[in-house]
């Protein structure tokens, strides 16, 4: 498997991203890291995900942030307007997510994402 192939979108402040980070090195995997807080997703890239991961945008998002209450997301019916919410704010954003091979997988639990590699 080529070390390039494999990218986490990561929080280095969340345990259950090191985790995942640290399940893909234990694999002999060397991930393409990407700090989606400083370095946001486009709502293109976001779409892509929800279609890779065959979810809704709701389904993606961190409710019980505080942004998430903060900006009345709970109310929101629209999958676009939440898309918009994630890119604007990347910290709503379940973390961590991990591609491979044009496939996505939350990381929650870790050995979630095996199923993709």
């Amino acid at each position: 498997m080529a070390e390039s192939s494999v990218t986490i979108w990561h929080n280095p402040r969340c345990s259950k991203s090191r985790e995942t980070l640290a399940l893909l090195e234990s694999m002999g995997l060397t991930p393409t890291v990407r700090l989606y807080l400083e370095d946001a997703p486009s709502e293109a890239e976001l779409e892509a995900v929800l279609a890779m991961l065959g979810i809704e945008p709701r389904a993606l998002m961190r409710t019980k942030e505080d942004e998430y209450k903060a900006q009345g997301l709970a109310e929101v019916t629209g999958g676009k307007a939440l898309v918009k919410a994630m890119a604007a704010t990347p910290k709503l954003i379940e973390r961590p997510i991990v591609f491979h091979d044009g496939k996505a997988a939350i990381g929650r639990p870790p050995e979630a994402v095996k199923s993709i590699l």
